[in-house]
């Protein structure tokens, strides 16, 4: 008997035919779109391999030729499946996802997680949260200009995704979408903050002057030590003094307790004080045009998307238009979901609004999975760049991710997108302690303590100690991995006998060897 496919999808129109003018992606879009109510019933993912995308330029290096990445189009997706993506080290820009080859690109991007209910911000992050307290006191901002790690390179890295809109065959039933064949065509779009990425000027060698004799450190006298101890060693030695005149033999008190360091909620809170110059507020607002207060604020946030672009990372303004600004944070792929012992606010991409005094000055594009608060991008008002607020939208979020986990327990990480070890400017991300890699070899989670090591002796490195572990999640069963097929879903195996043509095993084998066998089975491929 002839295995039954699980789902059949209303008739609609299937495909495009001739050459319309518009992308591939634009057309599969349509085919879903018609196919949509079926699709959504089933809560299935549906993606467009793009295939190997190679020889365009680092945003990090500012190698020419150095850059390999995997990417497909997901016209729709769970955020199970993009929590369990993210987790074999792909990211999405807008709706294109890709996942960097490891072992061929030029900057390895290991994607980096913290342990939000673990997490203890540093001296460095403490002054971070003052500054603006300060600033919400007085309504002064501090003198001189914050430099923030993300402005350099940006926070989420803005992947090229002007490689969906690329030149690929049309969608006729006769044709393939070959993967290999959908980027190489198309003109790369750069990374934020790659123009900042030139070739430093060769220094001049300057003679080493022979040192002049009587300076240096005199052997004869001990070496310098802190003063703090220094006053500590007195103040003991004063107390035995004291003890041994006394003819008191007991030993001198303990020390007494530690005092417990405070949450990063408790230091958000002190860093708000009620009587202020300014009011600082924090909204959380959905990526859907059905919302009235995103619909109601969407010109004034696409408006300092491009005033942060042009004045931070010198965009012109047509690559910061209301089409881009659209295309690269508002466009998601991500159903929203609301189930039961979930978030309050449900799953999905959210925009986090930080009003001042009635007017937005930051927003942090966060998406929630599952398991973690993952950050996507933030832009800001340059105005306040003295504020370094993209250190202090990273400790609002990891405060964020907290809050969640009270009425979600699986949701307990912070997502920082990549950690680059090879682009100095990108390791500010490690800072966020505790923090863990993703092995690009097993996918198991290793923590940063135990990577650097191997980083600073290979960009490319395998995280997991054990030499014979293995990916558990790797494809096993080419069969049994699902595509979309003339408006139906179904096997692999039962669309090969299907199909006409030329065999795309390669091509089928390559998307489900990246998104492991799980995702495989669950997500839906399109073919033509």
């Amino acid at each position: 008997m002839a295995e039954q496919c699980p789902l059949t999808l209303p008739k609609g129109r299937a495909r495009c035919r001739g050459n319309t003018g518009v992308s591939s992606c634009q057309q599969v879009s349509r085919y879903v779109s018609t196919t949509r109510v079926a699709v959504e019933a089933t809560m299935r993912t549906v993606n467009e391999a793009k295939g190997l995308k190679s020889g365009y330029r680092c945003g990090y290096c500012g190698a020419s030729n150095s850059k390999v990445s995997y990417g497909m189009w997901a016209h729709v997706m769970t955020v199970q499946d993009y929590q369990d993506l993210i987790d074999r080290g792909w990211r999405r820009s807008g709706k294109y996802v890709y996942k960097p080859v490891m072992n061929r690109t030029c900057c390895p991007q290991y994607t980096i997680r913290c342990h939000a209910l673990r997490f203890q911000p540093s001296k460095t992050q403490k002054k971070v949260l003052k500054k603006v307290g300060k600033f919400l006191l007085s309504g002064r901002l501090p003198q001189g200009e914050a430099e923030e790690p993300m402005d350099l390179h940006c926070k989420g890295e803005q992947e090229t995704a002007t490689a969906c809109r690329s030149k690929v065959s049309t969608l006729d039933e006769g044709s393939l979408v070959v993967c290999e064949q959908a980027d190489e065509e198309a003109e790369p779009t750069r990374t934020c903050g790659e123009e900042l990425e030139v070739e430093p000027p060769a220094e001049k060698a300057t003679p080493v002057a022979t040192p002049k004799p009587g300076f240096g450190a005199d052997p004869h006298r001990p070496p310098c030590r802190k003063a703090k101890e220094m006053r500590r060693e007195r103040r003991l030695q004063k107390l035995l003094q004291k003890q041994q005149a006394g003819g008191i033999t007991q030993a001198p008190p303990a020390p007494s307790p530690s005092v417990p360091a405070k949450s990063i909620k408790e230091l958000i809170a002190e860093s708000l004080p009620t009587e202020v110059a300014s009011q600082l507020e924090v909204r959380l607002v959905p990526v859907s045009s059905d919302d009235p207060q995103f619909s109601a604020t969407y010109s004034q946030s696409a408006a300092l998307y491009a005033r942060y672009q042009i004045a931070i990372h010198k965009d012109s303004p047509a690559d910061c238009s209301d089409s881009e600004f659209r295309r690269f944070l508002c466009d998601s792929p991500l159903e929203a979901e609301c189930p039961p012992g979930g978030p309050e606010c449900g799953y999905g991409s959210f925009h986090q609004q930080y009003w001042l005094d009635g007017k937005i000055i930051a927003v942090g594009v966060i998406d929630i999975l599952p398991s973690c608060v993952s950050s996507v991008y933030l832009y800001y008002d340059p105005d306040y760049s003295a504020l370094s607020l993209g250190t202090y939208s990273a400790l609002r979020e990891i405060a964020f991710t907290q809050q969640l986990q009270e009425s979600s327990a699986q949701l307990c990480f912070y997502y920082l997108g990549f950690y680059i070890h090879s682009c100095p400017k990108m390791r500010y991300k490690g800072q966020y302690r505790p923090a863990e890699l993703l092995c690009p070899e097993t996918y198991a989670w290793v923590p940063i303590e135990r990577c650097l090591p191997k980083l600073q002796q290979s960009p490319y490195s395998r995280f997991h100690e054990l030499p014979n572990a293995d990916d558990e999640n790797r494809l096993t069963e080419l069969g049994r991995v699902q595509v979309l097929y003339r408006r139906t879903i179904m096997p692999y195996r039962v669309y090969e006998r299907k199909r006409r043509g030329a065999s795309d095993e390669e091509c089928v084998r390559q998307y489900a060897e990246l998104v492991g066998q799980t995702c495989a089975e669950r997500m839906v491929l399109y073919r033509a």
